[in-house]
């Protein structure tokens, strides 16, 4: 037995964990929301993993429940225990009150709903959802509220709605006459990918409100929620210890299931590197701009906070004890990895321009392009003879701009200490070229790829 915790916000909390180990997974279906958090609560193994990220920077329908349930798999967990807030729909189900939920209501519209793409031939996959949560885990958990004595609802429909916004008035009256007890944004379709890998999937929901249905109080805000959260989270995490604990003690029955296939060797899942991580987080375009082209897309990694900041904490690490006195961006990304890098390390920050940008007097470099030239400005200004010069950008491919940029730095006396890129495309020959003159690092490349 092997356990997984999805935690809502401020559920995720890693303390609850003997012998902590942060995991890095990369899955089929990208990268899920959070590095995963492993460790032991008595003989039990755990992950917890953080659904909306650590800082909870992921909207509810851009979780990526798919790959969230998948990692956890491909880690061996074999139950999953999911955490989250919930509106209240009836009177009785109070602020702070649990309910272990039995039924969902998918009123989603956007989100990824199935692993199933396409069925092969005679084999139409066709999950069965009329119980969604695991029977024995609900039971499992209804028993520790008691043992602990927590006050709960011991079933409960829940509507997933897609969020981020709260429900109108109407919707929230609507919900009330179908039966749903609570209303959130992500039981729905994590609960579907849990029962179509076949693991053993239930959850605690947390009443922080009664949405906007009562017409005798404000409705629903995000700060009522957080405080009622917060007040109940040392709760929720007692609970949680007291379930695995219960777990321990006497396992349920384990099925061999779908998601066993998912699992790989220990040192292929612990052993992701930084580089690898960063890497996965740069999407790939196929013939973009042009048949032909694989596009990498540095957009994908600069809205992945924990991807970037790795990225950015690899170039401060490799040069902070470099003498560098200016460090130069190339227009345009290197313009955002160059000026969070100076500012890091104390440093100026030079703009390398396409022409006619730059006030004041400016110091040109024509360059060869496939059809026709180009030209890299710099202010004269900017550079004093003998500088010590590091060169940033966010990708080298023919490396036509950087080379430019290098010479036109040397025209004004500085002396380029490296040529410093997010990622290479080598089959380019834009790093080979500039190695014959000046030091070249890059973070990742995408040779033969």
């Amino acid at each position: 037995m092997k356990i997984g915790i999805i935690g809502g916000s401020g559920l995720d909390d890693p303390q609850i964990l003997q012998n902590v180990e942060e995991k890095q997974v990369n899955t089929p279906f990208g990268s899920p929301s959070s590095a995963i958090t492993c460790g032991r609560i008595g003989d039990i193994e755990v992950c917890i993993l953080a659904r909306h990220g650590k800082r909870h920077q992921i909207p509810p329908t851009q979780v990526n429940y798919r790959a969230n349930v998948y990692a956890l798999g491909k880690l061996g967990c074999t139950h999953i225990i999911a955490t989250t807030a919930c509106g209240s729909l009836k009177q009785e189900i109070g602020r702070g009150d649990f309910v272990i939920l039995d039924q969902f209501i998918d009123f989603t519209r956007r989100r990824e709903l199935s692993y199933f793409e396409e069925f092969k031939e005679g084999e139409a996959k066709h999950t069965p959802m009329a119980e969604p949560f695991s029977k024995e885990l609900r039971e499992k958990i209804i028993a520790s509220c008691r043992e602990i004595g927590i006050k709960h609802h011991k079933k409960g429909t829940v509507v997933t709605i897609e969020g981020p916004r709260f429900s109108t008035r109407a919707e929230s009256n609507m919900f009330r006459q179908w039966g749903a007890d609570v209303i959130n944004m992500s039981v729905a379709p994590e609960a579907i990918l849990a029962n179509e890998a076949e693991l053993q999937y239930a959850v605690i929901a947390m009443s922080t409100d009664y949405d906007c249905w009562k017409t005798d109080e404000e409705p629903v805000s995000w700060d009522a929620i957080l405080q009622i959260f917060n007040q109940n989270a040392d709760k929720m995490k007692t609970l949680l210890i007291k379930v695995i604990e219960n777990l321990g003690k006497k396992e349920i029955e384990n099925s061999d299931s779908w998601s066993a296939g998912w699992q790989s060797e220990e040192t292929s899942v612990s052993s992701v590197t930084d580089e690898e991580f960063i890497k996965s987080k740069i999407k790939t375009l196929p013939n973009w701009p042009k048949p032909g082209v694989m596009f990498r897309d540095i957009n994908s990694l600069l809205r992945d906070t924990e991807g970037f900041q790795k990225a950015m904490n690899l170039l401060e690490k490799r040069y902070k004890e470099m003498d560098i006195d200016v460090i130069a961006g190339i227009e345009s990304r290197g313009f955002i990895i160059g000026s969070i890098l100076a500012t890091r390390m104390n440093k100026p920050f030079v703009l390398i321009r396409k022409p006619g940008k730059l006030p004041f007097e400016v110091l040109a470099e024509e360059y060869q392009l496939e059809y026709g030239t180009d030209k890299v400005e710099v202010q004269r200004e900017a550079i004093a003879p003998g500088q010590k010069v590091l060169v940033v950008d966010d990708l080298c491919a023919t490396g036509g701009t950087a080379e430019a940029t290098c010479k036109l730095i040397e025209r004004l006396g500085g002396h380029i200490v490296e040529c410093g890129f997010v990622m290479d495309l080598p089959d380019l020959g834009g790093s080979t070229k500039l190695k014959a003159k000046w030091p070249v690092y890059k973070i990742v490349d995408f040779e033969g790829e």
